[in-house]
């Protein structure tokens, strides 16, 4: 996977690649999709989510240039596999979505593999984790129809978002957003995708 699917496509960072040569990703999909796990796809987890395809994982965790003494806030835990590849890079996840099951279920995952850097929570993803901000790094794994301010709130001075953003499937496309003081950030259009939307109202946990 990680040769064919992210070095073959020009994915360079080598903690990236490290990170998800060493996490499993067949651990993160339900047993019903194991053996197309290592695919070049994004499978179904339930409630409508899917665990994203690895190249996209790859190029989204690569864009945002974590380093271990990072921070990050990633909204929309799903699976727990980009929180996995990220609580590899990071110093510490805090990590949020809108079902209680999902959250529950990648805690779980992530306990198992003796993962520890990682803070979940029940949240709507447009509001982020204020509580803990300022966060050097953002991922929003769900498509937007617009970049939340909230977000770009909790973003530290220097600090670097990824999220997909557009009206429909077929016209999302991943910004990263770079955040050079409170008045003024930098924003540049990647890569097109397609991504499950980013709603709101969380669930009653």
């Amino acid at each position: 996977m990680v040769d064919t699917q992210l070095r073959a496509r020009g994915i360079r960072d080598p903690r990236v690649l490290g990170a998800m040569e060493r996490i499993p990703r067949h651990e993160f999909v339900p047993p019903e999709e194991r053996f197309r796990a290592y695919d070049d796809s994004p499978l179904a987890i339930g409630l409508g989510q899917t665990i994203s395809q690895p190249y996209i994982v790859g190029y989204m965790s690569e864009l945002l240039e974590v380093t271990s003494d990072h921070k990050v806030l990633e909204v929309g835990t799903g699976s727990g596999y980009q929180t996995a590849i990220l609580a590899t890079l990071a110093r510490g996840v805090f990590t949020i979505d809108i079902h209680v099951s999902l959250i529950e279920l990648a805690r779980a995952r992530l306990e198992a593999m003796g993962v520890r850097n990682v803070h979940f929570d029940l949240r709507d993803g447009h509001e982020g984790w204020p509580e803990f901000a300022p966060f050097d790094r953002i991922i929003v794994t769900a498509g937007a129809a617009f970049i939340p301010q909230p977000l770009v709130d909790q973003l530290a001075k220097s600090g670097r978002m990824t999220i997909p953003v557009g009206v429909g499937g077929n016209e999302q496309v991943i910004k990263l957003i770079v955040k050079q003081d409170a008045f003024r950030v930098d924003i540049h259009d990647t890569i097109p995708v397609r991504f499950v939307p980013l709603v709101q109202n969380p669930e009653e946990s």
